[in-house]
């Protein structure tokens, strides 16, 4: 396929061409989390049974993506997005509190998101890693901007005075990275822990964010 196939227009059954399409798209999408977000998974998944599994026709399918690797992709954007939705609503919520509590209201808010649904965490984690160098690219740009929320939001504490002033960026990759890295394994049945027990730990790193560099340099 060298491209999507065009939909069809003009209103049926009280809806819009467009309106119908979104309709799809959702179907597929919600299809594509229970496929691929429990084993065996995205690579053991086909256009045919993600189709039918959406009850809608491959015909359809080609009207909304290419390849199911788009469908990974747009699955993948969608619970990244919904999960810095409910983050950054817990950060709103938790306006005027302590800089700590701010952090592990919004860090608990992200978690409970992405951990509410175990196939969350494997479309998070698990599915998307080494399928393409394209989804590598997607995967790390948008640890990128994880990264970059964590780090501005510690700046404007330190402006503030609520957190000592020193550069905040490789702390907030340390901690995403220990993110990934922590749920990939805890998801994979490799981290002898309860979920709970997971989460508190990674509270913890984000907490040690707030204290001064413990190795100044030329001490460490």
């Amino acid at each position: 396929m060298a491209g999507r196939l065009k939909g069809p227009t003009g209103r049926y059954a009280g809806k819009t061409a467009a309106e119908r399409q979104a309709e799809r798209r959702g179907r597929f999408l919600d299809a594509a989390l229970e496929l691929f977000g429990t084993p065996p998974g995205y690579r053991a998944a086909t256009i045919t049974a993600l189709s039918e599994a959406a009850g809608l026709s491959t015909r359809q399918f080609y009207e909304q993506f290419r390849t199911l690797e788009d469908v990974l992709a747009a699955l993948h954007l969608q619970v990244n997005d919904e999960a810095e939705a409910a983050a950054t609503a817990a950060l709103g919520g938790a306006e005027g509190l302590p800089v700590i509590e701010r952090a592990d209201a919004t860090f608990r808010a992200y978690a409970a998101y992405v951990t509410g649904d175990p196939r969350r965490i494997r479309i998070t984690f698990t599915e998307i890693a080494g399928v393409s160098p394209r989804m590598d690219e997607q995967r790390l740009a948008r640890r990128s901007r994880w990264i970059d929320l964590l780090t501005s939001e510690a700046e404007a504490a330190a402006a503030r005075g609520e957190l000592p002033d020193r550069d905040y960026r490789l702390a907030a990759a340390a901690f995403i990275g220990a993110v990934n890295g922590l749920l990939h394994d805890w998801a994979a049945g490799w981290v002898d822990a309860t979920l709970d027990q997971v989460i508190d730990e990674l509270c913890r790193h984000l907490r040690a964010m707030t204290l001064p560099d413990p190795c100044p340099r030329g001490q460490g």
